[in-house]
């Protein structure tokens, strides 16, 4: 089991913070993620690209990305290196990304009610555009907000089961028994399944709406605005769930302790992140939109 005090500063630095190793994960994943950017945008404009360069750079990414994670871990969980200093910069970091985040779906939601608010004479005035039979959002869609936050629920009802849990060699000093402790545990793993479950349905459903809509991408502003803005939701959500997984099987080889379950929280933060989304998503899209 993990020791607490791996979690102060007991090295011979004098300073608190963690002085990473040079690593190449960084430049792979940026070279992979241009790469699978770059052929893309070739394929979108109908240009020739190279199949097998597309997959190799996909490969590229999910292999380095897992080495960079797996070393994050090591360092944290086994070596004692995240310090109560680098895990507030860690959350410093991860409110920050998801603030760029916001920043990213808030151009599909500008570029929405800029085209919704004040439909041109090429649209015919009215939204939705003629020709363009919107989906019910009192039917799938709905549904899936109920799925996601259920999800919300179940992922929240983790994080307190984590937060109640304690390291096991200080049961002794502790007011909470080993039966409660394991209680606990099971009931963190049991919402997480829970959750990771509803996620997949989500995706699943949102895949099936999809497939039986009544039009496509290329549809004018409708068709684009809708399917890039709840399609990158949707991203997010397969990312979350992946996410969530990960924890998930964290959490069964006991990475996670009361004082420290930082990626935990951040996979958290995401998916409530991705819930407030949908909701707007839906009020304004789905609902408003139609």
């Amino acid at each position: 089991m993990l020791n607490n005090t791996k979690y102060n500063s007991i090295q011979t630095n004098q300073h608190p913070f963690h002085i990473v190793d040079p690593s190449p994960w960084p430049f792979l994943v940026a070279f992979s993620l241009f790469g699978i950017l770059f052929t893309t945008v070739c394929y979108l404009h109908e240009l020739s690209i190279n199949t097998f360069t597309f997959i190799g750079c996909i490969i590229i990414f999910l292999f380095s990305a897992v080495q960079w994670f797996t070393d994050i871990t090591i360092e944290g969980t086994y070596q004692g290196h995240h310090t109560l200093a680098v895990q507030q910069g860690l959350r410093y970091g991860m409110v920050l990304f998801i603030v760029s985040e916001i920043m990213f779906f808030f151009a599909f939601f500008w570029a929405f009610f800029y085209s919704s608010m004040s439909p041109s004479v090429a649209l015919g005035c009215i939204w939705p555009p003629l020709g363009i039979e919107a989906l019910n959002p009192f039917g799938l869609p709905l549904l899936n907000t109920i799925i996601l936050l259920s999800s919300g629920v179940s992922v929240t009802w983790a994080h307190r089961a984590v937060a109640y849990a304690v390291d096991e060699s200080n049961l002794e000093e502790s007011s909470i028994s080993d039966s409660n402790a394991t209680n606990y545990r099971k009931e963190a793993i049991i919402a997480l399944v829970i959750t990771i479950i509803l996620g997949a349905l989500f995706t699943c459903l949102q895949l099936f709406e999809y497939q039986f809509a009544q039009f496509t991408l290329a549809d004018g502003i409708y068709g684009s605005t809708f399917y890039v803005a709840t399609g990158f939701h949707g991203l997010h959500v397969i990312i979350g769930t992946i996410f969530l997984a990960v924890c998930l099987m964290r959490h069964i080889f006991y990475h996670f302790i009361k004082e420290q379950h930082l990626g935990l929280e951040f996979a958290i933060w995401y998916w409530h992140f991705v819930d407030v989304v949908w909701l707007f998503l839906f009020v304004s899209i789905y609902w408003w939109g139609a």
